[in-house]
This record gives C-alpha cells, structure tokens and sequence, in this order.
C-alpha cells in the first residue's frame, strides 16, 4: 500500500462524512438543531505539514437544514504529487431531523458515489459494495454534529455502517475509536473546532479551524 493511499483509506473511515457536519441534534428525533455559522472551514494537516482544507457550508433554518461538505487535499513525497483527493457532501435536514446525505469521492481519479436515507423504521445506505439497512436512528460521521455521538454511526463515503464507539471525555472533547481513532473538539459554543487522529500508517492527521 502506497502512502498516499494509507493516508486516504484512513481518511474514509474517519468521515463519514469526516468531515463534517455536526452540532445540534437533541436526542428526541423532532429536536431543533443548534445555531450555526454559515460556514466552518479548517486546514488539515499530516505530520505537521499542510494537505488541503476541508470546509462546511450551512443553510436554511433550524429546522430544515442543508450542509454542504467540500474536501480538496493532496499528500505529496517532496515536492512530488502522489495522491489526490476529493470529496463532496450534501446533507439534509427536514422538519429538524436528519433526512438524508449523498456523497462524491474521487481518490487518485477514482471516482464513487454514497448515500444515505431515512425511511420508515430504516435508514437506506449505498455505497460502492451495494445496499444495505441500518437502524433507524443511524447517523453519518460528519463530525459537526455531537448528539450523532450517541447514535449508530455509518461511513458517509462507503454507505456502510461503522464498528466505532464514542466516549464524551468532557465537554466540547468526543473521542472515537474501533475502525477509526480520532478526537473532535468543539467550541464554547458547541460549533466544531478541531480534530486530531491517527492514521493506519501511523501518521497524524490534524484539523485546525480557519
């Protein structure tokens, strides 16, 4: 396995789509969600160096709520491109739950599609391996949303659920480990502030907010 691709096979488990989306869905399922910025962006980084920026855009109201995810990064070995990725988000909100999301990914030219939808008593997933059923309160890792924590979790890049667990170590600080090892912080505010984990290759990956 390349690099390039270690970094990227890492980078799938932790979105769901790492990358973004969460802060504000109460337990109940018809809960409004929190304020939110028009806009979280952050620069990631591995090892310490830059690779890209992954940036959300939010609008509508509380109650019905599109989130918007754009990821651009590329790992390079000196000053030579070796992997490129992308990845493309859109995230709904009806009536203040969680309708759906679908998803672009384009690693190294590889191009895949994911989605998900809540139905009745169901949530729908697709990905690249085929369709699947999750439970019904079954949420994407999108990261920006913390009450998600506290439901059953899918890969938003894959449509395929996750074998994680979530541990709030304190306020505004959520740890994830199994298929993935990350730490989300979030602000005073409760809005998404930073994200640092460990890659299958062993290396760091960093999310500073912009």
């Amino acid at each position: 396995m390349t690099d390039g691709q270690a970094m990227t096979d890492r980078l799938l488990i932790a979105r769901r789509g790492l990358i973004l989306a969460g802060a504000g869905l109460a337990l109940s399922p018809g809960a409004a969600l929190a304020a939110l910025p028009p806009r979280l962006a952050f620069s990631v980084f591995r090892n310490g160096t830059k690779v890209g920026e992954h940036a959300m855009t939010f609008s509508g109201d509380e109650a019905n709520r599109v989130v918007n995810t754009q990821v651009d990064m590329t790992v390079k070995v000196g000053p030579v491109p070796v992997y490129r990725y992308k990845h493309s988000a859109v995230e709904r909100w009806v009536d203040g739950r969680w309708a759906s999301i679908e998803t672009t990914t384009n690693g190294n030219g590889k191009v895949y599609k994911a989605s998900g939808r809540a139905m009745d008593g169901f949530v729908q997933l697709a990905g690249p391996k085929g369709a699947t059923r999750g439970p019904a309160d079954a949420m994407p890792l999108s990261h920006w949303n913390q009450a998600s924590f506290r439901r059953p979790l899918f890969n938003q890049q894959e449509g395929a659920l996750l074998k994680v667990r979530c541990t709030q170590v304190k306020p505004g600080h959520w740890q994830i480990r199994g298929e993935a090892e990350i730490d989300d912080f979030y602000d005073a505010q409760g809005n998404w502030l930073a994200l640092k984990g460990k890659l299958e290759d062993g290396s760091t990956l960093e999310y500073k907010r912009i």
